[in-house]
């Protein structure tokens, strides 16, 4: 350890583990400026989160894990925290990643587990402690397609085309808003749920961009996963799974084929921004390997998006215009049966 940062990290946790012989492993990053390491101290482990103050806030993920763990939701306590600095120190989750667990065999028993456990987390009220998911944020989101995306493919979209982005994305957001609102994790899925030693309930992890939002949100991002695909069919037999276990304010007015669509369209303003999202940390981050699941995301899009006769427009830009040179720069996506 030899950077100023890193002998700060020793004299914090020096002082919070009241001893100095403890190991620091560093682990592999993600995709933001937060780093993580695993801290050993007498065959007890925890979790460093080290997050400079001038490129990452930490103080949102504390408020919201602190709020989660009070409210019943599986996250990692807060052993001891240093807002100034920048350091947190955690429970630790292990390392069992629910996406290494999934296989045909499992992923129902698994899934109805996940399930259980955003239906606890929707029950929450959040109002106040979240930002709203709102119309302009929904928009944001999905101009990272034509920001990131298209000029990654050098398409220029014509006025006409213009247009016609505007009103789809208009279509989508207002489909998100009509739905009922919940506290929605906004990163709900198999990278970020993890298997606990002795536990039933999944550890929930990178929940500090929380908003309240539609209720199908999390939902999507969990039975379809831009990292892994399962079969149409069984996805929406997991949308019965999980419309059953919703309370029945939610099911009011809103039989279950009102719930599939909701969660379609929810999943299709999704699909669009994870299209720009995974450009942009290619192109301005430097981070490409997000760039081989982009494939699989358009081919979401364009299967998802068959039935509603309101993105019909917006489906034959993208075929026309897009894809030729989607293909050819991203590739395409190898279907499963």
């Amino acid at each position: 350890m030899n950077t100023q940062r890193e002998q700060t990290i020793q004299t914090w946790l020096t002082s919070v583990l009241k001893s100095d012989q403890f190991q620091i492993h560093f682990l592999a990053g993600d995709a933001s400026f937060r780093r993580y390491a695993r801290i050993t101290l007498n065959n007890k482990t925890f979790m460093l989160m080290d997050a400079p103050p001038l490129v990452e806030e930490c103080g949102p993920f504390v408020a919201i894990d602190e709020f989660f763990d009070q409210n019943g939701v599986r996250v990692p306590h807060i052993i001891a925290k240093d807002l100034v600095q920048g350091f947190l120190l955690l429970e630790d989750f292990g390392d069992i990643l629910l996406s290494t667990q999934l296989n045909d065999q499992t992923v129902d028993s698994h899934y109805a587990q996940s399930f259980q456990q955003l239906i606890q987390l929707q029950s929450i009220d959040g109002v106040g402690h979240f930002p709203d998911y709102s119309y302009e944020k929904l928009i944001t989101e999905m101009e990272l397609l034509t920001a990131w995306l298209l000029p990654s493919l050098k398409i220029e979209p014509t006025k006409e085309e213009q247009a016609l982005i505007k009103r789809t994305f208009a279509i989508l957001a207002n489909a998100a808003l009509a739905q009922p609102q919940v506290i929605v994790h906004r990163d709900f899925h198999s990278r970020n749920l993890m298997i606990l030693e002795n536990e039933t309930e999944q550890g929930v992890i990178d929940f500090q961009d929380a908003v309240i939002g539609a209720d199908t949100y999390d939902l999507i991002s969990i039975t379809r996963d831009a990292y892994v695909q399962w079969n149409a069919d069984r996805v929406y037999q997991w949308f019965k799974t999980f419309y059953d276990l919703l309370p029945a304010s939610a099911q009011q007015e809103r039989d279950f084929e009102q719930f599939k669509r909701d969660a379609d369209l929810m999943a299709i303003q999704r699909h669009i921004k994870i299209l720009g999202i995974f450009v942009r940390l290619f192109e301005r981050d430097g981070k490409s390997g997000y760039l081989k699941d982009l494939p699989r995301v358009m081919w979401y899009l364009l299967e998802e998006s068959k039935p509603y006769a309101e993105l019909k427009p917006f489906m034959q830009f993208v075929q026309q215009r897009v894809m030729p040179k989607f293909e050819e720069k991203y590739g395409t996506y190898e279907v499963l049966a």
